[in-house]
């Protein structure tokens, strides 16, 4: 290396010595512009932060909890979280912590819980605030049932279909089957050979 290629790696150098801390101190004056991360995404679904709509009922005369703590975790799985992520409300927020829209729910859920109304109630509450999206599974009712039928219904007409099969088919093997087993062979010779023969057995005699 001759001494003009020394001195030109040399001051390239020093450019980027003095241009890095410029472009660290740019970066970090953006990042702080930009705030912190809103979490408006979870690790597969884009999160609605917006869609926690509050649930209030006044609370009961005398109200005490008719609900453990146990008893509203199952409710809690029985309420879908309305962020978008396709769980329920316990196990979104126990599982993804960037969500804001399963707490919020969890504390309507404890409001309600607080104020001496049952799990009936509660989620009763919440389909008048959400309608029925916000349940996991529909209600056992209406136009409904057929969900929960239809499968079960489809599943014994194929099983009565396939045992009138097999009922025909042992019908039909029944019938054939001794028929076939038992009937004589006839001869294939036609009248002519069998006239020959006839008198060459004769002769024969």
């Amino acid at each position: 290396m001759n001494r003009r290629d020394f001195l030109v790696r040399l001051g390239l150098g020093g450019v980027a010595t003095m241009v890095a801390p410029s472009l660290r101190a740019q970066s970090d004056t953006l990042a702080r512009s930009a705030g912190p991360a809103q979490g408006t995404t979870s690790n597969l679904f884009n999160m609605d932060q917006d869609a926690a709509l509050t649930v209030v009922r006044p609370r009961k005369r005398n109200a005490s909890p008719l609900l453990t703590a146990d008893d509203r975790d199952a409710l809690e799985h029985q309420l879908r979280c309305q962020c978008g992520c396709t769980l329920d409300v316990y196990t979104c927020r126990t599982t993804d912590f960037n969500c804001q829209v399963s707490p919020a729910m969890h504390r309507d859920v404890m409001a309600l819980v607080d104020g001496g109304y049952s799990a009936q109630e509660i989620i009763d509450a919440f389909v008048q605030t959400y309608g029925e999206r916000v349940l996991m599974a529909p209600k056992r009712e209406g136009f409904n049932m057929a969900g929960y039928i239809m499968p079960f219904a489809a599943l014994g007409v194929g099983a009565a279909a396939l045992a009138g099969v097999l009922h025909r088919m042992r019908q039909r093997g029944a019938a054939t089957g001794p028929a076939a087993s038992t009937a004589p062979v006839g001869p294939r010779a036609t009248a002519e050979e069998l006239a020959r023969l006839d008198a060459a057995i004769r002769r024969d005699e």
